[in-house]
Formats: structure tokens, sequence, C-alpha cells
């Protein structure tokens, strides 16, 4: 499993969200680049990150940043935040990302996802954001009336191979990933799931680890010095 440090790009500086919440952001660093650079240093070789002013405009303002974080770091890169163009994708890939996400898009435009996929294959992933079982879209504001495994079935049957699963009432609150939630989907559907969300000890890492998963993201945990990042990757590892 990888463990992917996230950073979440607003202004050019690192931030986190409370649960996607724009009003209840804390700013962590105003040198992204020198920070993604210290994960690899820890051992990180995956970053996961997010443009939270795309997510709000649809392009992607922080491109310059993100590929000098690719250029300098050479870690495996995959972004999201707001994605829902083709050409947006274009840009991000034909720029050296290994991976973009689609979120909301990924619901709203199944003719994009197909598109996308069928062109990038494996380079395509779906952020899905689940509140109280259904899928959340629009920065997590509004409900889809789909359910997670409906929303998965669909994404299986489109060929789409890598899931990122954020189950929001955990996001940002250290209060442990949604195990039962990732053993589910784990068991029902052939996806690469990335847990995201409320991992807040080594040892929910180790949990889901053992859960086969791909991934898992550590965000608000690293920056507020519950998780010791160089410890937990030689765990994983």
């Amino acid at each position: 499993m990888y463990i992917f440090p996230a950073i979440d790009l607003y202004e050019n500086q690192a931030v986190r969200l409370y649960q996607g919440d724009y009003s209840q952001m804390d700013r962590y660093s105003k040198d992204p680049v020198a920070l993604a650079g210290h994960f690899v240093q820890l051992g990180a070789s995956h970053l996961h990150l997010v443009d939270l002013m795309g997510a709000r405009s649809g392009t992607c303002p922080h491109l310059p940043l993100i590929c000098r974080i690719k250029e300098q770091t050479r870690a495996f890169c995959q972004v999201g935040g707001g994605i829902r163009s083709m050409e947006v994708i274009e840009q991000y890939l034909s720029a050296g990302l290994d991976r973009v996400i689609l979120g909301t898009s990924a619901v709203t435009d199944p003719q994009l996802l197909k598109s996308a996929v069928a062109r990038y294959k494996d380079r395509i992933a779906v952020g899905v954001d689940i509140r109280d079982g259904q899928v959340a879209v629009s920065g997590w504001k509004a409900s889809s009336q789909r359910t997670t495994e409906e929303f998965c079935r669909e994404l299986t049957d489109l060929g789409v191979r890598t899931v990122i699963c954020t189950d929001i009432s955990r996001d940002g609150a250290l209060q442990g990933p949604s195990f039962f939630l990732y053993r589910r989907l784990s068991s029902l559907f052939p996806l690469q799931i990335i847990a995201s969300g409320g991992v807040s000890s080594v040892a929910d890492l180790q949990k889901l680890a053992e859960l086969n998963l791909s991934g898992a993201i550590v965000g608000k945990a690293y920056y507020t010095g519950a998780i010791d990042l160089q410890h937990a990757l030689e765990v994983i590892r």
C-alpha cells in the first residue's frame, strides 16, 4: 500500500480544509515545492495534490506550481480539484503528471469520464466522496442521489481502475478511517481503492494495509504531528 501525503493548494500555499469548508482553512506552508521535497526526503514516493482554486473555477491555476513539484521531486503525482474538461485533463497529463482525479464531473458528465478513460486508461482516477451512503458532489455540498455501490458498479463497467474514496464525515476529523466502508467496497469491486479521510495514526494505516488497499492519503494527521511520516512509511513497507 502506498502512502500519499496530501498537499492542498490555495493561493500558492499548502493548506488544509475541514470537510471541504473553505471558511475552515489552515495554512501550513508558503513553499509547497519545498514541502513536497521534504515528503520525498522522508521516503514518500507518491503525492496527492489538490488545486482548491481550480475546484472552484474548473481551470488549473496552480499548474505551474504543480509542475514544479513534479519536476523537483520526481515522485508519482496524482492531482485533482475541479477537473471537468478534456482540455484540463490534457494539460495536466501532457505536463507530466501521472494521474488526474475526476470528482463531480465523473458523476455529472459521464461522457467526459468515458472519453477520458478510453483515451488515458489508468491515468484517470475517480474521487468517490461519500456522505450517509450517497455520493456527494459540488464540493461536498450536494448529494447525487446515487448510492456508493451503484456508482462504483458504474465505474467498474466503464473500466475505471482507481478510486479515491472519502468518507466526508471523517475528513479532517482525525477520528479514524471508515474501515467497514473500505472492506465492503474492496470485497464487491475489482477497484484499486485509495482511502482518504480520517487517518489519524500509524495503527490506522496498518489496518488499511491489511485490507489490501492500493493506497491511503495522509493529510491533517501529518500537519498536526499525529503521524510521523517517516515512521509510517517504514512500518507500511
